[in-house]
This record gives C-alpha cells, sequence and structure tokens, in this order.
C-alpha cells in the first residue's frame, strides 16, 4: 500500500489555538500538542515513517503507526546517524537515532485555510544534516502566509546503499539503493495527506532544499515516485552535473557499481551476511566515511531515480512544474584544480588547450584556481539545468547569491557554500558576524521572492524587481547582492561557455 493510500482515510481538522499557548492537530494517526509563540503554531518530532530498524533496516520506509492521547510535540525527535557537526548550523541537537524519520510543521492558518507549503530539504553532502536544526525554524517564513515543513531522510550508508546480500533476499520488484530519496518521498506522501490538519494545501506544495537538499529536489524532479507529490521546485546550490553510479551495473570508465562498493565495504567490515549487515550498530557504518564527489551516494536504481538528473533534463522527462535554481557566488573558494580531491579532479580530464583558454578566460591562472571548481561544480550545472527545464516549456527561474560582509570569517571576494539559508529562514541571528541592514535587505527580499512562488509559480511581488523568466540562452539573471536584488544579464557567460563544452564533449 502506498503512503497516500495508508493515509487516505485520515479525518483531518485543522490546527486550533487557545490562549494558554498551546496547539492542537487531530490526524487518524492521533492528537498532536504542539505550542504557540508569537502567532506560530508549530508541531516538531511528527513520525511519518516507521522506525527503518531491524528488518526494516535498508527497506523502503514503511507508514506510521497511530498512537493513543495526546502526542507531545513540542520538542524535536531525534536526527539521523552521522558523524560530528562539528559546528555545522544545519544539524539539529542529539541524540541521535536509526529512529529519525520524523518532520516538523509551523503555521499561522486557521480551519479551512488552503494556505501553499514548503517543504525544505536538508544539506550534508548526504550523510549530516537535519530537519531540527535552530537554522531550519520556520516562523518567519510562516509568518509569510505559509505552512513549512523540515524533515530528516536517512543518511550516510543507511540511506545510500546495496550489498549482493541484501539484494539477494528482497523482492524483485523492491525499489533499492536510494533510501534517503524515498524517505523524502514518504514524507511528501504524509504532507499531501494530511497537511490540510496545519491549514496547508496539498494541491499547492512546493519543495526547495540546498546543497545535497537541493540535489534531492533534482533527484524527485526526475523521479516517477515521486510526481504529483509536489507543484514547484527551488533548487540552492544544487549541483546538477555530480557524478551518479549505477546499483548493479559499472559506472563511469568502468569504475565499481554502488552494489561492489557495498561488497567491498562489507568485507573490509566483516559484515557480509544480510544479517550481520543489519545487526550491526548502526554507528559502524559511519566510517570509512563515504564520499559525495566520488559518487559513492549519488545511485541511479533505475526506479527511484532512473538515471542520471541532466540525462532526464535533456530528454523533457523531467516534473513539468516550475523552478527556480540558483548558487552563490564562491561557493568552493576554498577548493583547488590541483587538490587531490573528488572536487578538485573534475577538470583533469581538460587538454591543455581546453586549459589554455579556460585560464584565458578566467583571467589567469590566479583566477582559474579561485573560481573553475565552484564554476564545475555548480554555476554552469545549474545553468545548463535552467536552460534544459525552460527549452522543455516550463517556467525557469535562475539566480546568483552574492551578499558579502566585511565582517565575516571567509574572504570577501564571493559568497561561499550555504550561507544563504539564514537569509531564506529570515534566521540572522545564526550569522557568525554582526547582522547588518544589507542582510536584512537581502533576507526580506530572498523570503519574499521564495514564498510568492510557492504560492503561485510567480516569484515577483510588489516592492521588488520583476525576475525574469530563462528564455534560451542569453537568460537574465536574480543576483541578490549587498545593495539589493537586481536583474543584469547572466555573468561570466564566456568563461562557463567553455566549461559547458568540456563537460559535454565525450571522453575517450
Amino acid at each position: 500500500m502506498t503512503f497516500v493510500g495508508a493515509f487516505a482515510t485520515l479525518a483531518l481538522m485543522a490546527g486550533q489555538v487557545d490562549t494558554q499557548q498551546h496547539a492542537e492537530a487531530r490526524l487518524s494517526q492521533g492528537v498532536l500538542a504542539g505550542r504557540v509563540e508569537d502567532t506560530v503554531a508549530s508541531y516538531r518530532n511528527i513520525p511519518y515513517a516507521a522506525p527503518p530498524v531491524g528488518p526494516l533496516r535498508w527497506r523502503p520506509p514503511q507508514p506510521p503507526t497511530a498512537w493513543t492521547g495526546r502526542r507531545d510535540a513540542t520538542a524535536y525527535g531525534a536526527i539521523c546517524i552521522q558523524p560530528p557537526a562539528n559546528g555545522d548550523p544545519g544539524v539539529g541537537p542529539p541524540p541521535m537515532s536509526e529512529d529519525c524519520l520524523n518532520l516538523n510543521v509551523w503555521t499561522t492558518q486557521q480551519t479551512g485555510a488552503r494556505a501553499p507549503v514548503m517543504v525544505w530539504i536538508h544539506g550534508g553532502a548526504l550523510i549530516n544534516g537535519s530537519g531540527t536544526a535552530a537554522l531550519y525554524e520556520g516562523d518567519d517564513l510562516a509568518r509569510r502566509g505559509v505552512v513549512v515543513v523540515t524533515l530528516n531522510y536517512r543518511l550516510g550508508r543507511l540511506g545510500f546503499f546495496d550489498h549482493p546480500a541484501l539484494a539477494a533476499e528482497r523482492p524483485a520488484e523492491e525499489a533499492a539503493g536510494n533510501y534517503g530519496v524515498m524517505d523524502v518521498i514518504a514524507a511528501l506522501e504524509w504532507v499531501k495527506a494530511n497537511i490540510a490538519a496545519f491549514g496547508g494545501d496539498p494541491a499547492n506544495v512546493t519543495v526547495f532544499g540546498e546543497s545535497a537538499g537541493g540535489v534531492l529536489v533534482n533527484r524527485l524532479m526526475i523521479s516517477p515516485k515521486a510526481r504529483g507529490l509536489f507543484h514547484k521546485a527551488v533548487v540552492q546550490s544544487g549541483l546538477g552535473r555530480e557524478l551518479q553510479i549505477p546499483l548493479d551495473r559499472k559506472g563511469p570508465g568502468g569504475s565499481p557499481s554502488a552494489r561492489e562498493r557495498g561488497q567491498a565495504w562489507g568485507a573490509a567490515a566483516g559484515l557480509t551476511t544480510a544479517e550481520a549487515l543489519r545487526a550491526a550498530p548502526p554507528e559502524t557504518f559511519l566510517g570509512p566515511a563515504p564520499s559525495f564527489a566520488n559518487g559513492d551516494l549519488n545511485l541511479i536504481d533505475g526506479v527511484v531515480v532512473p538515471d542520471r538528473v541532466e540525462a532526464v533534463f535533456r530528454a523533457g522527462g523531467q516534473a513539468p512544474v516550475p523552478y527556480v535554481i540558483g548558487t552563490n557566488s564562491a561557493e568552493f573558494w576554498w577548493i583547488k584544480p590541483t587538490d587531490r580531491s573528488g572536487y578538485g579532479l573534475i577538470d583533469d580530464d581538460m587538454t591543455w588547450l581546453e586549459r589554455a583558454e579556460a585560464v584565458q578566460a578566467y583571467g589567469g591562472i590566479q583566477g582559474f584556481d579561485a573560481q573553475v571548481v565552484t564554476d564545475l561544480v555548480f554555476t554552469e550545472p545549474a545553468r545548463n539545468l535552467a536552460r534544459l527545464h525552460a527549452a522543455a516549456g516550463h517556467p525557469t527561474y535562475l539566480y546568483r547569491f552574492d551578499v558579502t560582509s566585511t565582517a565575516g570569517p571567509e574572504p570577501h571576494n564571493g559568497a561561499s557554500h550555504a550561507v544563504e539559508r539564514p537569509y531564506v529562514f529570515g534566521n540572522l541571528g545564526i550569522l557568525p558576524y554582526p547582522v547588518e541592514e544589507r542582510d536584512r535587505r537581502a533576507s526580506e527580499a530572498m523570503m519574499g521572492y521564495w514564498t510568492a512562488f510557492a504560492r503561485s509559480g510567480d516569484p515577483d511581488g510588489p516592492g521588488r524587481p520583476a525576475w525574469p523568466r530563462v528564455t534560451g540562452n542569453d537568460q537574465r539573471i536574480m543576483t541578490f547582492g549587498n545593495e539589493g536584488p537586481f536583474v543584469a544579464p547572466a555573468p561570466f557567460s564566456a568563461r562557463l561557455d567553455i566549461l559547458q563544452r568540456f563537460r559535454e564533449r565525450g571522453r575517450p
């Protein structure tokens, strides 16, 4: 039974707010007891799937069970199994557990409302992060008339993994490998069946995510299993040409399949049977850490994720929904093309002629070293997906985030990876430097555009520069800069054209 079918009989009643600052929502699963702060009702730690433990480890998510009485929904639930956060503000507080498939809702809506819904998918290279971080609290967005949902999904090898022993025991028709993607789809099915209880419109759902969360939004865009569960999409720094590995076939250049990688890891860990894999403590699967850049977690399973993202977009097979995509101006400023990492190796296939042309376009080797990894990983792939989506006839909007602070701890020649997140949520207090008018102006603009887009599929609104659609190859781009948002021709087109030719030429 699908999640939609499992919840089709829910008797959904809108959340009710009383003067004692308590909130209540009634689902057929049970009653949720949330809380109200400054007009916003929030409900936390709502299970959207059964705990993926024991025999459900590496199985598609199953429907959650009901509860009796009033379930306390005032505190966050556990985050998924992951390495230490090391100060990342995109990771919520402990505890950490495999029983982590929970979501959170913020709303200002009353009985009978049909407000737009915004479902956030966190980043973290598919190995860390959570929907429970203070950075992602949805109060400010909810005050703009949307219902906000954040969620957890399985991470690392617990969320993106296969092994011959697991393949041998599962039904032939069962989807495999991309369990984290399946979790997000299950959460969207929960939203479709339940969000009316919080004043949300299940027929007007926007998915938005950053970094690995943006990657997952793109996977939803191409997944047949997600079709119809969302109606608009926003991709923030979501790559677009990342290395993706087939589940049971060799990868590019004859590299091992995902299943072969899983088998090699299991052999090294002394886990060779399905029983041993499922019995091992979850922390076992954290080391050695899988690599996003090397494709360890980017799986093509043929069912949930049918092919490479770029290939499906090029064939016009993506979801026909309005689409915002963009990047930051200096995403990976600290990674040089000479670095011996998965990202630093991306340019290694360049011929000397290609490299010479690119270096010239960047104004010399210093500019090339400073910016080419950002452009290869983020800027050019985002431009490419925007062009392909627009060419398919769908509303498409491209942006660039370039808000910087001289008080910031990083170099000031651009906005680094993930720094736009607090601006989108209005949670500027998380910034590691004093908030200035520049920051408030940028946040106000981004929240305005994002919520307008969620409402209608068009980000424009009164008091803001009109954001033009992408049309052809000469698109204009919305830039969020220190002086406010402005529209101009997409910058650096010549060097991006060179990188596009390099990425799309045939390989030996």
